[in-house]
């Protein structure tokens, strides 16, 4: 469904801004300034109180939803509640910014819920620099109510970019693996919930074993692995048709799908015996292009965002190595030169940094590297972390991990500087998470 039959943005409330919202596109504080500069030793969160939003039923949980968010958000620390030094009760009105200040709150977040009708929900909210003591955001939102929380995220996310200067991540939704029963007969079935964990919504019964779900750059379908009868293949769902069909009829095994950046390809990895080699296949005429011709085992590849490169992982020189090289196959590059051996490797949507899982002395990492494979650093190590995804904003990163014993994986959350990590509540078991894009 389209946002605009899903939620209906009414008006910026500029009519009571000192600061015009449409002119909001570089960081409200200039003390915040851009996170990829103040991100390094020194870093900081910036404050932000969240305060209760006033108003009619669904008050208290988009205020929560919102605040949950920001404390999510590695890059913005919400204020404890506890510690608050006024009530607001008119959200329009400026608060005290000196009493704010007090507590070292560097914004102050005021806002309503409405509701107009038992289907519909509006919520305003207004963004307070007590720098200035001015208001620099302000928006309204109209959704059915059974969308409050997508109006939520749809706050939280404007008011992260105009305090950070970034985009925003949280209205967006992951695919995954949903992992449940013991350990020896694991039932796997695709899932999808809300970056958060919460809206939770099976894919399928789990007749069928399912790996590596991908999203597409449209968040409208999802590729796949799935082991039925025959030969293990590369599956297309349409999340709003639910149809699902094959891709290809090759005689060995498909597996590692992702889509080009114009969601019109399919690159994967087709078995052919001792190897494995990369293809293309165009979903429109179903032609298929074969990008290497080795005797190694090359994949789990991934578009650069203009999709002009692949980046994926091979064999080809004794271990398992990422390489780079043009979209249209030739040669390739290693960019992998650490001790260990590295594999699925994604490219940022950014551009400027591919995620990868390093395994070295029986550890497992999860790092990023520039694409010409400098600045490589570990987020997180331990046993056993794998499969990165990043966020639409380039600026975070999923994963899952699984500590052995009896249990079995969950999915985390870091960011792209190693500064937090956040474990993903799912109802069961989860892996293989792909991060789809921003919904609005």
């Amino acid at each position: 469904m389209s946002l605009v039959s899903f939620v209906v943005r009414l008006s910026a409330l500029v009519a009571l801004a000192l600061t015009p919202f449409a002119a909001a596109t570089s960081p409200a504080n200039a003390d915040t300034g851009d996170i990829y500069v103040h991100a390094g030793q020194n870093f900081k969160p910036v404050s932000i109180a969240v305060t209760p939003f006033t108003g009619d039923d669904g008050a208290d949980k988009i205020g929560s939803v919102v605040a949950n968010d920001f404390g999510r958000s590695i890059f913005l620390l919400p204020v404890n509640p506890s510690s608050f030094p006024e009530t607001i009760s008119n959200p329009d009105a400026r608060p005290n910014v000196d009493a704010w200040k007090a507590i070292n709150a560097q914004f102050v977040l005021t806002g309503r819920v409405l509701r107009p009708d038992n289907d519909h929900v509006t919520a305003q909210f207004r963004l307070w620099d007590t720098a200035t003591g001015e208001q620099v955001a302000g928006e309204q939102y109209t959704s059915e109510a059974t969308n409050a929380r997508r109006v939520a995220h749809m706050i939280a996310d404007t008011v992260f970019s105009r305090v950070t200067g970034e985009k925003g991540f949280f209205d967006s939704r992951v695919v995954f693996v949903d992992e449940s029963g013991p350990k020896e007969k694991r039932r796997k079935r695709l899932a999808v919930m809300d970056m958060d964990g919460a809206n939770v919504k099976y894919l399928g019964g789990g007749e069928t074993l399912v790996v590596t779900p991908r999203f597409s750059p449209s968040a409208q379908q999802v590729a796949y692995m799935s082991f039925g009868s025959a030969d293990p293949r590369v599956t297309l769902l349409n999340l709003e048709t639910g149809q699902r069909e094959a891709v290809g009829n090759f005689p060995g095994m498909t597996f590692a799908p992702r889509f080009s950046p114009d969601g019109q390809e399919i690159i994967m990895s087709l078995s052919d015996g001792a190897n494995t080699n990369l293809y293309t296949m165009d979903l429109r005429s179903r032609a298929t292009t074969r990008l290497t011709d080795t005797s190694a085992i090359d994949t789990s590849p991934s578009y650069s965002p203009d999709g002009s490169e692949i980046v994926f992982e091979s064999d080809r020189g004794g271990s398992q190595q990422i390489y780079v090289m043009a979209a249209t196959g030739g040669p390739a590059k290693r960019i992998s030169f650490g001790e260990g051996h590295y594999s699925t490797p994604v490219w940022s949507p950014r551009g400027d940094l591919i995620a990868f899982t390093r395994i070295k002395n029986g550890s497992f990492g999860i790092g990023v590297m520039k694409p010409d494979g400098s600045g490589e650093r570990i987020l997180v190590e331990g046993f056993h972390n794998e499969g990165p995804t990043f966020a639409p904003n380039g600026l975070y990163v999923l994963f899952f991990r699984d500590s052995g014993g009896t249990g079995g994986p969950k999915i985390y959350m870091t960011d792209i500087f190693g500064h937090g990590e956040f474990l993903v509540p799912t109802p069961s078991y989860a892996s293989d998470p792909s991060w789809g894009p921003l919904m609005h």
